[in-house]
């Protein structure tokens, strides 16, 4: 976007819902960014993208990004109508203004009794209560249509990059294979039966604590958990990350902006109960609360790239799905470690940011001597904000296959604009959009599981990989010797006495 105009639409003491700014896409474009009326505390801000000139018409649109996501020609129509309906506003605000004018000058110059004899003083007072009549039925008019537009808008993904192969997962393309598939001489169990017999993980007899899907870690287990961290977090801190701590709570525009809708998504989302706390949910990612730090802020260019890192306990309602209903794969909460930068402008800065984060996740692995794979995700798997993403896979051989364990994406200016992430030039201290890129730097109960898959012996204990070692300080987790938790509830076969 013209760097001027910019700072004037900024510094201009405009209202957000009434400021509209042209600027140029990463890829060169001209676009319109079109805020929609207010929606009280869930949406502040309410920016939407929208291509002019160039938008993409039913079944096209950007290498199947748009198809998959939402059809584009209802957000076409709704934008057309309300550029008219806005028009049709302006006209008439304009015409009022003029008479307001005529009327004013009418009274200056002629006492009160001839100016209400004087026909033209009449014709004027009467073509204002149409005007008015007129603007009455259309205002509400335009909200329903900023509404209607907006929430649509939502719905439209980031551009993508020209090399993702077009279609669903299965269309997954294959970059590297680290490591080779460990060998047992006897048939691996999954990583549940295995922490159960070391007492490690408990997730059984759980419905009347904390419900489906939670889980306890005990002992080495719990330990693994911070091992994980504090491994992750030293190895990236080291690299020059800054550590970052969030809030697990946030406000509904933090998460559209980062593309991601509570409302819409109750079944992976947690919202807070609106009678007590409004506009509340938990976060699924440190993702969110990151974006929300920068959200309303410009960073100093001599400062790009920016890189953080955080560790944070996540919330996913994963209610939508009956796959792995047991086991640590699919959970409400988890620790996650994550990586989180702002670049500035050009694709060639958050493109370079982003294989620099697939590299760090590539090494955290191997340190921790799994066998992995590296996929580039394909359109119908990279969501809203994604101009690029890449996923990585470890063996779980209790489970017979890859499963994922880390994601990470180029959101180039997606979620920048939506939150009005901005960074100040050097030569004329000149605001512009930055690009945002974030990846997971540790899922922890997932690498758990490729962890106590892989490194099973046939006796039931757990090899610990040397980079883990200190701070376990064994190499080796072996059964417990203490007494396991002897269920004594109601839902058994024989109760046990109870004391009188």
């Amino acid at each position: 976007m013209a760097a001027a105009e910019a700072g004037e639409g900024l510094n201009s003491g405009q209202p957000w819902a009434q400021r509209t700014i042209r600027s140029s896409s990463a890829e060169g474009g001209s676009a319109e960014w079109l805020p929609g009326a207010k929606r009280g505390l869930s949406s502040p801000h309410r920016w939407s993208r929208w291509p002019v000139g160039r938008a993409p018409a039913d079944g096209a649109g950007d290498s199947g990004h748009f198809t998959s996501l939402a059809p584009v020609s209802p957000q076409i129509s709704t934008w057309q109508e309300l550029r008219q309906l806005r028009a049709q506003i302006q006209s008439l605000e304009e015409e009022k203004g003029a008479v307001a004018e005529a009327v004013r000058a009418l009274l200056v110059n002629q006492d009160n009794s001839q100016v209400q004899q004087n026909p033209h003083y009449q014709r004027l007072r009467a073509r204002g209560r149409e005007i008015r009549k007129e603007l009455a039925l259309l205002y509400p008019r335009e909200a329903q249509l900023e509404e209607r537009f907006y929430l649509r808008a939502l719905r439209l993904p980031n551009r993508t990059h020209p090399d993702v192969p077009v279609g669903d997962e299965s269309q997954a393309r294959v970059l590297h294979v680290v490591g080779d598939k460990p060998a047992f001489s006897f048939q691996p169990r999954g990583h549940l039966e295995i922490a159960e017999k070391l007492d490690i993980i408990r997730q059984k007899r759980l419905s009347h604590v904390s419900g489906h899907r939670s889980y306890y870690l005990r002992g080495a287990g719990a330990l693994l958990q911070h091992g994980l961290v504090n491994f992750t977090l030293n190895k990236l801190v080291r690299r020059g990350f800054t550590p970052m701590t969030v809030p697990d709570l946030l406000r509904g525009a933090v998460f559209e902006g980062c593309g991601m809708t509570p409302n819409a998504s109750p079944s992976q989302i947690y919202n807070i109960d609106p009678s007590r706390f409004e506009d509340l949910s938990l976060a699924g990612t440190a993702e969110v609360g990151l974006a929300g730090y920068f959200m309303d802020h410009s960073v100093a260019f001599r400062d790009l790239p920016i890189r953080m890192v955080c560790s944070s306990t996540c919330y996913r309602a994963e209610t939508d799905t009956g796959k792995e209903p047991w086991g640590l794969y699919r959970v409400h909460h988890f620790t996650k470690v994550e990586m989180f930068g702002v670049t500035g402008p050009g694709l060639e800065q958050s493109s370079q940011l982003l294989e620099e984060f697939l590299s760090l996740q590539m090494e955290i692995l191997t340190e921790l001597g799994l066998h992995f794979r590296v996929l580039d995700m394909p359109t119908q798997e990279l969501g809203l904000p994604a101009y690029r993403k890449f996923d990585i896979e470890a063996w779980m051989p209790g489970r017979g296959r890859f499963g994922e364990v880390t994601s990470a994406s180029n959101c180039t200016d997606f979620q920048s604009r939506r939150l009005h992430i901005m960074f100040q030039t050097e030569e004329a201290g000149e605001l512009r959009f930055a690009h945002t890129v974030n990846a997971t730097a540790c899922a922890v109960p997932r690498v758990l599981i490729a962890l106590l898959e892989s490194n099973q012996q046939e006796d039931g204990s757990v090899l610990v990989p040397p980079a883990l070692q200190p701070y376990l300080g064994t190499d080796r987790i072996t059964a417990p010797t203490h007494v396991p938790l002897r269920y004594i509830g109601p839902n058994q076969p024989q109760k046990p006495r109870l004391p009188a």
